[in-house]
């Protein structure tokens, strides 16, 4: 059975919502989870629910479509659904898979839905095994084993996650968040939106960064004082 992907939508036009529903309906590895007038619900939806694509409205009241993908910690693979052009850049910027200008139609929003999954494929796939002290990363057409006794931290680059061990880096598609759930929790914490660290391999922590084999990683103050209780 193919698998199906989680689809929220959120936009403040409610026939906007009700058109995205009906294409979402027509495609059968495709499921609803949501819809939301704005961004506020939108994100209580994200907290609660596994959200595998998101399609966002950018002129939205109080948080538009652009804040709302900054705010986010860890974003699904999101399509923008705009009748503005003159953000394209910036979305892209922000790891966007697409940029739907309206109105389009369904053959187009296929398109890009197409293209949210096979990204989310490539990416599920890169990571081929893994076991109590390594891991099989896949990247530039080779397989890396990767133990984690040698693995510093982990960098997340919109779709993309660079492991920093102690000989290499390696690049690969894949999701911080899906690392953060595969990763032994006993060896590695994430400590900002962008980073998981090798416990063991910290060194101090300030204010504002943790020291990880003399590599100065920012700490978020969402993720601080869980940090501080693993250090503890």
């Amino acid at each position: 059975m193919k698998r199906k992907y989680n689809v929220l939508i959120v936009d403040d036009e409610f026939l906007a919502r009700k058109l995205l529903s009906e294409y979402v309906s027509k495609v059968d590895f495709l499921q609803l989870v949501d819809t939301c007038p704005d961004a506020t619900k939108a994100m209580e939806v994200l907290n609660n629910e596994h959200v595998d694509i998101l399609l966002l409205d950018i002129q939205m009241p109080d948080i538009s479509g652009m804040e709302m993908l900054r705010l986010l910690n860890d974003k699904p693979a999101v399509i923008l659904t705009t009748a503005f052009s003159e953000y394209a850049v910036d979305a892209f910027s922000l790891g966007v898979v697409d940029y739907l200008l309206k109105p389009f139609d369904y053959a187009r929003f296929l398109q890009a839905i197409n293209k949210a999954v096979s990204l989310n494929l490539s990416a599920s796939e890169n990571i081929s095994e893994t076991a109590n002290d390594y891991m099989m990363v896949k990247a530039d057409y080779k397989l890396y084993k990767i133990n984690f006794d040698d693995l510093l931290f982990i960098e997340g680059q919109h779709e993309y996650v660079t492991f920093h061990t102690k000989a290499k880096r390696i690049t690969a598609l894949y999701s911080l968040k899906n690392l953060e759930d595969i990763l032994p929790k006993d060896k590695f914490v994430r400590v900002h939106k962008s980073f998981i660290v090798s416990i063991k391999n910290i060194e101090d922590i300030d204010k504002v960064n943790v020291t990880v084999s003399g590599n100065k990683i920012p700490v978020g103050a969402s993720y601080r004082d869980a940090l501080i209780e693993r250090l503890s």
